[in-house]
């Protein structure tokens, strides 16, 4: 699409043999909030993979604010570090390293991809943990943070080179309803300053509540996408109502 942040046109991808995305388009804009929906096993986690380029595809094409990725081999590292500073990726198990602080695991990207120095990477670690409220915690280890706390944390990794696209792996699956209307609202107002977030879940009542529009994805393709509300309130395709189904 035309002026897209995120552009992704007939991906298809295969893992382990067998065929996981079948041809997905989707599109992502600055300033929103899409949801990426389906039932597990659907394919939404390979989907972000294939974004951020950590997993390779078969056919098709993805663009990120004008950075291209083609099908095939993987590019060797050095050559990913445009498309690094432009996409921001938070696991669902968070994957921080546990041997490190929280502020070192903000901050290491910054120092080691980009180059940043030591003090200078730390500052800009502990503003984006200040403005995400976790800024008491700079110091501790991973393991003594709640999942809360864990979330924001790699939240703030992912925002540590100012990408313009955010990339989320189910982020409530671990959050109780206060945290997950916590995380909304703090999506919202990344979306505010200008940033595309793509976030992958099966989470109807969040999508509901935040996102701007959702794709459903079912065998492999988007089978139904709009409006959030009207997707979700008036779903069109099987998939669709199946998912809406199974949150009861």
């Amino acid at each position: 699409m035309t002026g897209a942040l995120l552009s992704v046109d007939g991906v298809r991808l295969r893992y382990d043999g067998h065929e996981v995305l079948r041809g997905v388009s989707l599109d992502v804009r600055r300033g929103e909030v899409v949801a990426l929906m389906g039932l597990s096993g659907a394919g939404k986690t390979s989907a972000l993979r294939a974004v951020a380029a950590l997993q390779a595809f078969e056919a098709g094409t993805i663009t990120v604010d004008g950075i291209a990725l083609t099908p095939g081999r993987l590019p060797p590292q050095s050559r990913l570090q445009p498309l690094r500073s432009r996409v921001g990726l938070v696991f669902q198990s968070h994957a921080l390293f546990e041997h490190l602080s929280v502020v070192e695991n903000v901050a290491l990207a910054l120092r080691h991809v980009f180059g940043r120095p030591q003090v200078d990477a730390a500052r800009v670690a502990l503003e984006l943990l200040c403005a995400l409220g976790v800024d008491a915690r700079a110091g501790a280890r991973p393991a003594q943070l709640s999942g809360g706390e864990a979330q924001r944390v790699a939240i703030a990794r992912a925002l540590a080179p100012n990408p313009p696209l955010l990339l989320m792996d189910e982020p409530t699956a671990a959050l109780d309803p206060a945290r997950r209307g916590s995380l909304g609202q703090t999506l919202r107002r990344l979306a505010g300053d200008g940033r595309g977030l793509l976030v992958a879940t099966h989470d109807i009542g969040f999508a509901r509540a935040h996102a701007d529009r959702v794709a459903i994805l079912a065998q492999g393709v988007v089978v139904e996408a709009g409006q959030a509300g009207e997707v979700l309130e008036r779903p069109k395709h099987e998939a669709t109502r199946a998912l809406l189904t199974s949150e009861s």
